[in-house]
């Protein structure tokens, strides 16, 4: 049975022929749109559905702390590769190790650094074999202001001014331990500082009767 052309109700007459595909490729497009809406509702979906697996598959729990480093242990190693015996001074179990090893060219420097509070940083260094030119490259040429006596042991006391030239250090002692050279140093203050100078104090005369 043959079709009737279809009749336009505003019209009063039936559509013609470019009536008709004009009617088809507008209902053509909004398929086509209504298609890429769903598409990008569908694809929305199934993002957030990975985004909430991923997310659920990552451990909980807090973060890995850094491994606490044995400076005991560090120091052993380092009396067998330099057959020397490295100063581990015993100091206030509120301070935290942040480094325990070896550095230096001309000269090989044992240093421990310490976190002795909630800022700065304090230094413990041996320099093997040092000289005083040891204490001007640590300190940047910073100029000394007199000694110090710390439980029988007299310290070369340096309040620097200016820490920025100094490597940010603002207070250091430095003395001789037998072939070595001794240096306590750090953005820290003297009390802090003399803490530190006075775990050292036997290992320093230790040090010295054995060079004698």
């Amino acid at each position: 049975m043959a079709s009737h052309p279809r009749i336009v109700a505003e019209l009063g007459r039936p559509e013609t022929p470019e009536e008709t595909a004009d009617r088809k490729a507008e209902a053509s497009r909004v398929y086509r749109s209504s298609q890429t809406f769903r598409n990008l509702i569908a694809a929305l979906i199934a993002t957030l559905a990975i985004v909430f697996v991923v997310t659920a598959m990552v451990p909980r729990g807090d973060i890995a702390q850094n491994a606490k480093i044995d400076v005991a242990a560090q120091a052993q190693q380092v009396a067998s590769g330099y057959g020397t015996k490295p100063v581990v001074p015993v100091v206030p179990s509120s301070w935290r190790v942040n480094a325990a090893n070896v550095s230096g060219d001309k000269v090989a420097t044992w240093t421990i650094t310490y976190v002795p509070g909630t800022q700065g940083f304090l230094n413990v260094a041996q320099g093997f074999g040092a000289d005083t030119t040891w204490d001007a490259r640590l300190l940047n040429s910073a100029p000394s202001d007199g000694t110090v006596t710390i439980d029988g042991i007299v310290w070369t006391r340096y309040e620097i001014g200016d820490p920025a030239q100094a490597g940010n250090v603002s207070y250091a002692l430095a003395t001789a331990a037998g072939r070595d050279r001794i240096m306590v140093y750090g953005a820290t203050d003297p009390d802090t500082a003399a803490t530190a100078a006075r775990a050292l104090a036997d290992q320093i005369r230790s040090l010295r009767a054995g060079a004698s």
